[in-house]
């Protein structure tokens, strides 16, 4: 099944910075960095001879797993944010995202609360920044990540124009 049967037909996707590609990739690595650490524990215990009775199997098992998980995770890294996008249309938001669950999200402008636009410090130093809408089911939140700061700042302000147009004639 491909993404045309979730996808609404006529729809022009806006793409994401291609400098996420980088961002999400440094987040994989020290997440990975992060898990290979916690699960090379016992395999140092049992090589120094502190855990004797640990199985060397399991304990270079372990760390191998994380390492090849994280390998896994960045090279599907640019797949994953290839299908991040976003679509303006004239009553509605469409954000979709995922590649093997995939998730097109409608959010109506009369629904949005407020708009929300965020950069840590990785984000900041890539010059991006995550545009995230807010609306009245606490449940959803549409999330926007690796826009440029300056279509950050557009559509912060396009969006809740939008809203309170629709909001006003309700």
């Amino acid at each position: 099944m491909d993404a045309r049967h979730i996808d609404p037909e006529g729809v022009t996707w806006s793409r994401v910075d291609e400098k996420y590609v980088t961002v999400r990739a440094l987040g994989v690595a020290i997440s990975g960095l992060i898990w290979l650490a916690i699960t090379a524990v016992p395999l140092v215990l049992a090589l120094t001879g502190v855990w004797g009775g640990y199985p060397r199997w399991l304990a270079w098992t372990l760390p191998g797993v994380a390492l090849i998980w994280t390998l896994i995770d960045l090279l599907i890294t640019r797949r994953r944010v290839r299908a991040i996008g976003y679509a303006e249309r004239e009553n509605d938001l469409l954000v979709r995202q995922g590649i093997l669950f995939r998730k097109v999200l409608v959010v109506p402008y009369g629904r949005m609360q407020y708009v929300d636009v965020q950069m840590g410090p990785v984000d900041r130093a890539f010059g991006l920044c995550k545009v995230q809408l807010h609306t009245a089911a606490a449940s959803v939140t549409a999330t926007i990540p690796g826009v440029k700061a300056a279509e950050g700042a557009r559509l912060r302000e396009q969006l809740s124009d939008r809203g309170e147009a629709r909001l006003a004639g309700l």
